[in-house]
């Protein structure tokens, strides 16, 4: 169940993110594209702050908040499972640094977007501007530590496919957002506010593909779990039953020809019969006196030995 709900968490802040990007903007066309007040006055295309600015300023704080904040206990719980040995554990302190500095700079990401929607851009334009430097700055400084610890974690978990995907995909968003933010602050220098405004929206529908990228690393935890469940009900039903279950299936030993130790319930060795055993053990082709008849060593004087009869095909496979 825990497997299951760590990927969710990602999920949940990617989603809390979109629906307030869909609704910020459906508001404004509802309205009529309206020119609010914290716009210039060749400006068409409304920031996503001057939305929030407005009217859905409680919206545009509230949905931040849980984005960020749920979105910080993604970091958290992916430094948790690394640690606990769910995912690919760090196999150096540097990773396990690059990992400590990637969660601070997210938790300065999240202050950024929090501070930024309380502090709107039109009663508080400069410190609205510096937030979002933060906001951005801080996501993209913590995926490139991300990137390097996963890059190291890859060179010592090749079979990993999960950790080149996540890594690429990260690497992705960290220079996609680089030349956005440049070409954003480039545009806003220029005073192409409306160029800018497509640059804010198309920023913050990416950072929403970069939240909803973190599922991916959660997924080897979810696998893990399942097959430790499954080993365990297995273990359980062996121990219920005193470790024998029809054809001794709850027993890892029963799974292979010619066990030297496994015994069938059905009282019979791996092929019936102790062949070459120090410790033999009684054929159950017995006659009625007391002469028992025995295949190993150790048989009785009386000299009586059963002929090997062909070894029979196992019911396992």
């Amino acid at each position: 169940m825990w497997g299951i709900s760590y990927w969710i968490v990602p999920i949940f802040s990617a989603c809390v993110w979109l629906a307030m990007l869909i609704a910020m903007l459906v508001v404004w066309a509802r309205e009529g594209f309206p020119h609010y007040v914290s716009m210039d006055e060749r400006q068409t295309i409304a920031y996503i702050s001057d939305i929030g600015a407005s009217g859905l300023k409680p919206l545009f704080i509230a949905m931040s908040t849980v984005t960020v904040v749920t979105f910080t206990l993604s970091f958290v719980f992916e430094r948790w499972l690394r640690h606990t040995r769910r995912l690919a554990p760090n196999t150096s302190i540097w990773q396990k640094i690059y990992s400590g500095i990637a969660i601070g700079m997210a938790i300065a990401g999240a202050a950024g977007l929090i501070l930024l929607s309380i502090f709107d851009t039109r009663r508080h334009p400069k410190l609205h501007n510096g937030f979002l430097v933060l906001f951005i700055g801080g996501y993209i400084v913590s995926a490139i530590f991300i990137c390097w610890e996963y890059q190291r974690l890859g060179i010592h978990f090749r079979e990993h496919s999960v950790l080149r995907i996540s890594f690429w995909i990260k690497l992705v968003f960290i220079l996609l957002e680089v030349a956005l933010a440049i070409a954003f602050g480039v545009t806003q220098k220029q005073k192409k506010w409306n160029a800018a405004a497509v640059l804010e929206w198309v920023i913050a529908f990416i950072y929403f593909f970069y939240v909803l990228s973190f599922f991916i690393d959660f997924m080897p935890a979810v696998r893990t779990k399942h097959h430790q469940s499954r080993e365990t009900e297995m273990d359980m039903a062996g121990v219920e039953a005193g470790t024998q279950h029809g054809d001794g299936a709850a027993m890892d030993q029963s799974y292979f020809r010619g066990g030297s130790t496994a015994q069938l319930n059905n009282g019979y060795a791996t092929n019936g019969y102790a062949n070459g055993n120090t410790n033999a053990v009684p054929n159950p082709y017995t006659s009625h006196n007391t002469d028992e008849y025995y295949n190993g060593p150790g048989a009785p004087a009386n000299g009586h030995v059963k002929p090997t009869e062909p070894v029979a095909a196992s019911r396992n496979f």
